[in-house]
C-alpha cells in the first residue's frame, strides 16, 4: 500500500452537531447576499484542479450557481441537487476565490492540491499473502463445520461470530457497501453474496455502473476485497467466513487507480449518494478523505471539503444508511488539545502543522452520526497502532496486532481475509476493525429491519462488551514506554468507547 491513513470524529452530542453545522454554513441563506460574478477575465493557465461547490439544494439556486461556475472559468462534472453539491473542474488559478463570491454559493474549494491525473486506507503495513502450502496446513486443522481457513480466524471467535452464524447469519435483504479501492466480486468467497446492482465506480465524482467497474485495477489494490471478505465471505466450504455470511456486500470504488490510491472528496460524495439512492443499509469506510488528514474549517478549501462530504453522509443517514468508519492508526489521542499533522497535503508537498482535532476534522469518521471504530488484538487490548479518545470512539473490534499473538495454526495476530485473484492474506489496522463492526451492524439490521441508523448505533453500543481501562500503564509494543493513556470508566472509555462488539449477543 502506497501510504497509510488515520481517522477521528466528534462525539455525537447534539450541541456539538449543531455547532459543526453552524460553523460550516449549512443553514439556508448563507452567502445569499454575495454578488453575481462577472465573466472571467483571466486565462485558464493553471493546473487543472477539481473543486466542490456547495449551495442550497433547490433547482433554481443550483441553476444560477452553474451559470456562475461557467463564468468563473469552471466546467460542471456533476451536480448532486439533492444535497446541493456540484463537482467542478477548472484550470483557472482564480476559480476558487471567484466562485466563493458568487450569489448562492455557501462554500467552495479545491479538493486536491496537485493537478488532476487520468483517472487511503487505514491498514497498518502491507498484506501478508497466504501461500498455497500455508493454506493447506491451516485447512488440516479445520474442525467439522468450519471453513477450511477458519482456524486462523481468531477474530471471529473473539466476538462470537462463529457461533452467531448458526443462530442468524444475516439477511439477504441487508447490503453493506464497501467504499474503497475496489472489490473483486469474482472471488469464490465473495461472489455468492455480491450485489452488482448496488455497486459502482465513483472515481472522479460521477458514478459509473458499467458491469465490473467496481473491481480493483490490479492485485495491489487489495484493501477493499479484504474488507468485503471480513464482512460477508460466504460459509461455502471454500476458504474463510465473514462476520455476517448471509448478508449482501457491494463495492463502490473511490480510490485513484494509480499507485497513490488516494480517496478524493468528490469520489466519496458520489459514493455516499450512490449508496443512499440504491438502498444500501450500511457503508464501510476504512479510509480518510485525501488530501488533508485534518480539514480545518478556517481554510476555505478544507471547509468546503468538510461541507460537501458531510452533506453526502447526512443524506445517506436520512435515507436509512448507517455509516461506519475507522478511527486511524496513529495511536493519537483524538480528544487532545493538539495533534501534529505532518502528512498533509498528501497529493503534493506536505508541511508539518499543529491542529486541534475539535476544530480540524478527519473525515468521514469525525462527522456527526458516523460510527467511529477503534482496533483490538487477540487479547482484547487496544491495538498498538489504534487511535483513541474519550468521547470520540464509539465501539471497538478486532483489527489485529502483531504484538498480540494468537494460539492459531499460523500464530498470526493480524486478520485473515480474501484478496484479489482467489487468494487470501493477513492485514492489520483500524481498516480491519471497521468491517467487523459493519458486519455486526448488518446482523442487527437483519434482526431489526425497521431500525434507523441512530437506533442501529444505539444497538451496537448496547451489545458491546467493555473490558474497561487497563489496570497497568499501556505499553502496546512492549518496549517499556507508556504509549497511551485510557480515560473513562468501565462502561465508556477512550480505548473502547462503549466496548468491543459482540456478534453472538447481537443475534440473540
Amino acid at each position: 500500500m502506497a501510504h497509510l491513513r488515520s481517522r477521528r470524529r466528534l462525539a455525537l452530542a447534539v450541541p456539538v452537531v449543531l455547532s459543526l453545522t453552524a460553523s460550516l454554513g449549512f443553514l439556508p441563506g448563507v452567502a445569499s447576499a454575495a454578488p453575481a460574478l462577472a465573466p472571467a477575465a483571466t486565462t485558464a493557465d493553471g493546473p487543472n484542479l477539481s473543486y466542490v461547490v456547495n449551495t442550497r439544494a433547490d433547482h433554481r439556486t443550483i441553476a444560477s450557481v452553474k451559470q456562475a461556475i461557467t463564468a468563473a472559468g469552471g466546467s460542471v462534472v456533476i451536480a448532486y441537487e439533492q444535497i446541493g453539491v456540484i463537482v467542478v473542474h477548472s484550470a483557472d488559478p482564480d476559480f476558487g476565490q471567484r466562485i466563493r463570491a458568487a450569489r448562492g454559493v455557501q462554500s467552495a474549494g479545491a479538493t486536491r492540491t496537485s493537478a488532476l491525473t487520468p483517472a487511503g486506507t487505514t491498514d497498518e503495513g502491507a498484506a501478508q499473502v497466504l501461500s498455497a502450502a500455508e493454506a493447506a496446513k491451516v485447512a488440516k486443522t479445520a474442525a467439522p463445520g468450519e471453513e477450511p481457513l477458519e482456524a486462523d480466524q481468531w477474530d471471529l471467535r473473539a466476538i462470537g461470530a462463529d457461533k452467531a452464524a448458526a443462530v442468524n447469519p444475516g439477511s439477504k435483504k441487508v447490503t453493506v457497501a464497501v467504499i474503497d479501492v475496489g472489490v473483486d466480486d469474482t472471488h469464490p468467497d465473495i461472489a455468492p453474496n455480491f450485489s452488482a446492482s448496488q455497486s459502482a465506480n465513483c472515481v472522479g465524482g460521477k458514478p459509473d455502473t458499467t458491469y465490473g467497474s467496481w473491481r480493483p485495477v490490479d492485485a495491489d489494490h487489495y484493501h477493499g476485497t479484504h474488507v468485503a471478505g471480513e464482512i460477508a465471505a460466504a460459509r461455502n466450504g471454500v476458504g474463510v467466513a465473514g462476520v455476517a455470511p448471509g448478508v449482501k456486500v457491494s463495492g463502490i470504488t473511490v480510490a485513484q487507480p494509480d499507485s497513490t490510491q488516494l480517496f478524493y472528496p468528490e469520489s466519496v460524495v458520489c459514493a455516499f449518494v450512490f449508496a443512499a439512492d440504491h438502498g444500501v443499509e450500511i457503508t464501510n469506510n476504512s479510509y480518510y478523505v485525501d488530501p488533508w488528514l485534518y480539514n480545518c474549517v478556517d481554510d476555505p478549501d478544507q471547509k468546503a471539503i468538510v461541507d460537501a462530504v458531510n452533506r453526502a453522509q447526512l443524506y445517506a443517514q436520512h435515507k436509512g444508511t448507517l455509516n461506519v468508519a475507522a478511527a486511524g492508526n496513529s495511536n493519537d489521542d483524538l480528544d487532545s488539545d493538539a495533534l501534529t499533522d505532518a502528512s498533509s497535503p498528501d497529493d503534493s508537498t506536505p508541511t508539518t502543522r499543529t491542529v486541534d482535532p475539535h476544530k480540524c476534522y478527519d473525515i468521514p469518521t469525525q462527522l456527526p452520526g458516523v460510527v467511529t471504530v477503534a482496533s483490538t488484538g487477540v487479547k482484547g487490548a487496544k491495538s498498538y497502532f489504534s487511535s483513541y479518545g474519550e468521547g470520540v470512539i464509539d465501539v471497538a473490534a478486532p483489527g489485529g496486532d502483531r504484538y498480540q499473538i494468537p494460539d492459531t495454526p499460523s500464530q498470526n495476530g493480524r486478520i485473515l481475509s480474501t484478496l484479489p485473484n482467489n487468494t487470501y492474506g493477513y492485514l492489520q489496522g483500524t481498516s480491519m476493525a471497521t468491517p467487523h463492526v459493519a458486519g455486526v451492524a448488518a446482523l442487527l439490521k437483519s434482526k431489526y429491519p425497521w431500525a434507523t441508523p441512530a437506533q442501529l448505533q444505539l444497538l451496537l453500543k448496547a451489545q458491546a462488551d467493555n473490558p474497561g481501562c487497563p489496570a497497568e500503564p499501556y505499553d502496546g509494543n512492549g518496549d517499556g514506554v507508556v504509549d497511551a493513556t485510557c480515560v473513562g470508566g468501565k462502561h465508556v472509555n477512550g480505548f473502547y468507547g462503549f466496548g468491543i462488539v459482540n456478534a453472538l449477543r447481537a443475534v440473540k
